[in-house]
């Protein structure tokens, strides 16, 4: 039997107390229609803070977190197609859907009410070796190395998803235009990522944050004004998307709205949105969420990604260091970058 080192979660608390303990787990066997994946790196994400800690109530324990994984295939379960051994994959937050409801059948498989998610439903990459059903895994484009590829499985998707509800020109249906006004406010991992794209797509982008090196770090990638979550930008926005979860940063967003604007709120869990005057949303201002990410949310994605190309600027741990590296998460230490597990 292979041995299978993992950072196991028993029961949720503060990331202080190290609740992530280093196990040696047996080797896990793929089910039919399943990879059996060595995992190579998998980026830590605030919703794996989120989980360990418990702001989200647990679906499963014991579980390994993790859901930006990049490994390669040892094995097949059977009825598996389109993958071999040796291959590239890459896992994602939306690990299985049931592809018959009415949100699967219409391209919003990740509203799926039966559907599971990696690292919180099922084990996921916090560990040398895991489990992914096969029809859920993606292709990495080889510009990418695995350590560079696997925050954009998350933080970097999520924020493409997060434009595309925005509205933002050039993605999906929405004819391409260059000026469109975009507030980013909150400059973590996928607000880094998320800027990219849109420069590349001719936005003029505000990104408000309190931390005066997120707001050096967004005017290199690109930023046309930065400021602090309560300063007006220079010109009222088309649309913002908020990642800082703070709920008081929504309404900050909806202030800075033009008429007509959207406010996206690309977060899994946010505090207390403070009571605002209706006079914020009137003339057809909108507020909406993000919610998990599709298949065809991550192809694409990768794509774009690939030619722009979207960079990533990574700190590295290796694996037992998993608690470390979500305190230097929550601490603010990893700022506008993403901490990844090397398991090997």
């Amino acid at each position: 039997m292979t041995s299978n080192p993992a950072m196991v979660l028993a029961q949720p608390g503060p990331i202080g107390e190290r609740p992530l303990e280093l196990m040696d787990r047996p080797q896990p066997t793929p089910s039919a229609g399943e990879l059996l994946l060595e995992v190579k790196a998998c980026a830590v994400c605030r919703t794996d803070l989120q989980i360990v800690e418990g702001d989200l109530p647990a679906h499963r324990l014991p579980i390994v977190p993790g859901h930006q994984v990049v490994g390669r295939v040892i094995g097949l379960g059977e009825d598996v197609r389109g993958w071999d051994i040796g291959d590239r994959a890459g896992v994602t937050w939306l690990a299985d859907s049931c592809a018959t409801c009415p949100e699967c059948s219409v391209d919003r498989e990740n509203l799926c009410p039966q559907a599971t998610f990696t690292g919180y439903d099922r084990d996921g990459g916090y560990a040398r070796l895991m489990t992914a059903v096969a029809d859920f895994c993606v292709r990495v484009p080889d510009s990418f190395s695995d350590i560079d590829a696997a925050p954009l499985l998350c933080g970097g998707v999520i924020g493409y998803r997060a434009l595309r509800l925005a509205g933002v020109p050039g993605i999906a249906d929405v004819p391409a235009r260059s000026g469109f006004r975009l507030g980013l406010y909150g400059f973590g991992a996928s607000a880094s990522l998320a800027i990219q794209v849109a420069v590349a797509l001719d936005c003029r982008v505000h990104v408000a944050s309190r931390a005066a090196a997120d707001l050096e770090r967004a005017k290199e990638l690109g930023a046309e004004s930065v400021g602090g979550y309560g300063d007006p930008p220079p010109a009222p926005l088309e649309a913002a998307v908020t990642f800082a979860p703070v709920g008081s940063v929504v309404v900050d967003a909806l202030r800075a709205m033009a008429p007509g604007g959207t406010v996206v709120i690309n977060a899994i869990h946010v505090g207390i949105v403070p009571a605002f005057d209706y006079d914020l949303l009137w003339m057809e201002r909108g507020l909406r969420s993000v919610a998990n990410v599709t298949r065809r949310d991550v192809r694409e994605f990768l794509a774009l990604a690939a030619s722009i190309p979207v960079r990533t600027r990574t700190t590295t741990y290796p694996l037992a260091q998993a608690n470390e590296a979500l305190a230097a998460l929550a601490s603010g230490k990893i700022g506008a970058g993403a901490a990844v597990l090397l398991p090997g």
